[in-house]
């Protein structure tokens, strides 16, 4: 005798299945028409379901980025040589929802939106990075500074990355490059 199918609720949700029902609504009606609930019924799960994965909407599409930094974070509070803590991003971080946000942001209306988001996250990478450096006794504003810069290679290395997905170079080999001109 063969199981009968369960119907109801999936088994399990993921962070990807959420990632890309969010994505497919958000390139079908915009990101701000886009709610929780509406993504939530297009995955298939409960509103508690995404919150066990995401903050916020704008979370969807900022996870695998921020699990990179978190990671490259770490390194840099273990003692790592800060260049190489920040180019771990680079290795880890694949084409994903930010990756579709930047290169569609006019489809998905959302340009304001991520423009924001990575000014939280410029500063939030930046603020550890300058912690660091002060720590190594460098004076406080060239640690700013320094640190202020190398933090917008990055972002600036995710978008250049991203506009080129299809055709260009690896995130890590584009990131190197932005670290290399700081």
């Amino acid at each position: 005798m063969t199981p009968e199918p369960r119907s109801g609720r999936p088994r399990a949700s993921s962070r990807e299945v959420l990632s890309e029902a969010a994505c497919e609504l958000f390139l079908e009606q915009g990101y701000d028409a886009t709610s929780v609930s509406d993504i939530t019924r297009r995955a298939g799960v409960s509103r508690s379901s995404f919150f066990n994965y995401f903050a916020a909407k704008s979370d969807v599409l900022w996870s695998g980025f921020d699990e990179q930094v978190a990671a490259g974070v770490a390194l840099l509070h273990d003692g790592a040589d800060v260049v190489a803590a920040l180019s771990t991003i680079g290795r880890g971080l694949t084409p994903d929802a930010l990756a579709l946000a930047i290169t569609n942001a006019d489809a998905m209306d959302i340009a304001a939106e991520l423009d924001r988001d990575r000014a939280v996250r410029q500063f939030r990478l930046q603020q550890h990075v300058a912690a660091r450096f002060a720590r190594e006794g460098m004076p406080r504003l060239l640690a700013e500074v320094r640190a202020g810069a190398l933090s917008a290679a990055v972002l600036a290395a995710v978008w250049s990355w991203a506009d080129r997905t299809a055709t260009g170079r690896p995130l890590d080999e584009v990131l190197a490059e932005a670290l290399a001109l700081v």
